[in-house]
């Protein structure tokens, strides 16, 4: 225990250290090394003897029925050595009822605004009862449920579905309720041992027993005769009560680091938000200079959760479009030189009846959301393109012969990039095999996914992917590589604000979120010279680099952390 003590730091840097740490002490308790044994105190043969004679009576006074006959505790066969005084006993030895609820009859037809509490799993936690979304049943229907009304003092433990093994003590006050069929009663003859039978139940050793005796094959459960059954370590009454007070101050403590983790954490994310704010809003150079400051000199602190790096990365995309990524340069091209480049070439294809463009509006005072430095310009997304085609409708397979397809599936969303290591294949000809070649610096975008956080996420085609087509859930945008530099575009869709255009015209089609080609080309965007672009890209993939850095630092350090912890709780 002293090296228990010694180590609630360590848990407490662990990431589910915590957790472990509260694993460990039901273990101890469970194994009878969390606190001392007395020799004086009764063992629990004895209190196993009172315990059958108070079930006998039962049965004499028909209280409960006479129980069946079980098969005792092969003493060869125990999972563990026990401490003198305990004993190895099956369930049912000091139960006098182990039955799960039912369904009333018209189910939750039967539910009505007011009346008897009904118990579903739902509200069956390990710290207790939830019943802030209980439903009721008469009083009428009650009677008819008698077998499955919930005392207080009772065990309850959900046998079926996901939240198998959770388990609640119903308080000494309570009153009258009953359960659903996916909940046992488990009602001890002696209630003051109910606690750390309930203590059992959450402990390693107690979900094992669960987890590893599920019946039913269409749906996982535990049986009347397999809970009769399981084998249950047994302390002296009056070691129980010790245990369960250590248990319950130990839990408190945890509950307290779990509670100065959370604070802790909390507090680095509020403070890198505000700082991030200040950054992102500055004025002002040195109001900019001072917030970075402020960034760089509680980096390691503040970089030490994975949370505050996916903001510093949505940070760097917002600073790279508001032009405070990279300095200026008056010798670069200005802006508005390269968008009429664009409107001309544009033009003369419209007017070869080479290109079909789709249209946009103007942009609005209202559209610029932020000041941009003097030689950029706010443009919608359609001005800056070639044309815009939709993917093939065609089915695709893997061993169909043609051309390669590329998927939803190829779009890596997390950099921007493609990856052809899963294709499928189909037959092009002609006019459309032509209209659906992808080209180096094409950007494929997502129009059409079940996620709306997938819609409009973007990658840029390379020279590996030249020549494929695309499938119809992605739309393909081609820029004019002259002016536009398009990972600087992929840059841009990702950033917060345009991400919010994206999102807020999205609509559900049979499940499916879409967005269509003119809402895409009527996305406002940042336009810089070409220079700044590559510098903005450079300066960006950089950065991005130092958060892949710092990902890898988080997780070496959790790894660390879980490595030292799991060698110390294997000491203890």
């Amino acid at each position: 225990m002293k090296l228990l003590e010694k180590h609630f730091d360590l848990a407490f840097a662990a990431p589910d250290g915590i957790q472990k740490l509260r694993e460990l002490i039901l273990t101890l308790a469970m194994q009878g090394k969390l606190v001392p044994q007395d020799l004086n105190d009764q063992p629990a043969s004895e209190l196993l003897k009172e315990t059958e004679a108070k079930k006998q009576q039962l049965v004499k006074e028909k209280r409960i029925g006479k129980p069946d006959l079980l098969t005792g505790i092969n003493t060869e066969e125990v999972p563990y050595k026990l401490p003198k005084g305990w004993e190895w006993v099956i369930l049912d030895r000091f139960v006098s009822k182990i039955g799960s609820g039912s369904t009333p009859r018209g189910g939750k037809d039967a539910y009505v605004v007011e009346g008897i509490p009904f118990l579903r799993s739902q509200n069956i936690w390990n710290d207790g009862l939830r019943t802030d979304d209980v439903a009721f049943i008469s009083e009428e229907t009650h009677k008819k449920m008698a077998a499955t009304t919930v005392m207080p003092m009772d065990i309850l433990l959900n046998i079926t579905g996901a939240s198998i093994g959770r388990c609640a003590l119903v308080p000494d006050e309570f009153g009258e309720a009953n359960v659903s069929q996916h909940v046992t009663i488990i009602r001890c003859i002696n209630p003051e041992i109910r606690r750390f039978i309930h203590y059992l139940f959450l402990s390693p050793y107690g979900q094992s027993l669960i987890w590893t005796r599920q019946v039913g094959m269409s749906r996982e459960g535990l049986s009347k005769k397999v809970l009769e059954q399981f084998q249950i370590p047994l302390p002296p009454l009056a070691e129980q009560r010790r245990l369960v007070a250590k248990i319950d101050q130990l839990m408190s403590r945890c509950d307290e680091l779990e509670k100065l983790r959370g604070d802790r954490n909390q507090k680095r994310i509020t403070i890198h938000t505000a700082a991030l704010d200040r950054l992102l809003t500055a004025k002002e150079s040195n109001d900019f200079s001072t917030a970075w400051r402020f960034i760089t000199q509680h980096f390691g602190e503040l970089y030490s959760v994975k949370e505050n790096v996916v903001e510093l990365r949505k940070a760097i995309l917002q600073l790279a479009v508001m032009g405070k990524l990279v300095d200026q340069d008056q010798n670069d091209d200005q802006a508005s030189d390269l968008l009429n480049k664009i409107r001309t070439q544009v033009n003369d294809l419209v007017r070869q009846r080479k290109e079909r463009i789709v249209g946009f509006e103007p942009i609005n005072v209202e559209d610029e959301t932020f000041p941009l430095p003097e030689n950029w310009l706010w443009v919608r997304l359609g001005s800056l393109l070639r044309n815009l085609r939709y993917g093939t409708s065609k089915k695709c397979a893997y061993d169909s012969p043609g051309t390669a397809v590329l998927r939803i599936p190829n779009i890596d969303v997390d950099n921007g990039r493609i990856h052809i290591d899963d294709l499928k294949y189909t037959n092009l000809f002609g006019s459309e095999l032509q209209e659906l070649y992808l080209k180096p610096n094409d950007l494929l975008m997502i129009r059409s996914n079940g996620s709306k956080s997938l819609v409009g996420r973007t990658a840029v085609v390379s020279e590996t992917e030249e020549g494929l087509a695309y499938a119809g859930y992605l739309v393909r945008l081609r820029s004019f590589p002259e002016c536009v530099y398009s990972r600087y575009l992929c840059f841009a869709l990702s950033t917060v604000f345009v991400r919010e255009q994206i999102e807020r015209p999205i609509r559900t089609t049979s499940g499916v979120k879409n967005i269509n080609s003119t809402e895409i080309s009527n996305l406002v965007i940042p336009f810089p010279p070409l220079a700044e672009q590559r510098r903005i890209v450079a300066k960006t993939d950089q950065l991005m680099a130092l958060c892949d850095h710092l990902d890898q630092q988080i997780d070496a350090a959790t790894s660390k952390r879980t490595e030292l912890l799991n060698a110390v709780m294997a000491q203890v």
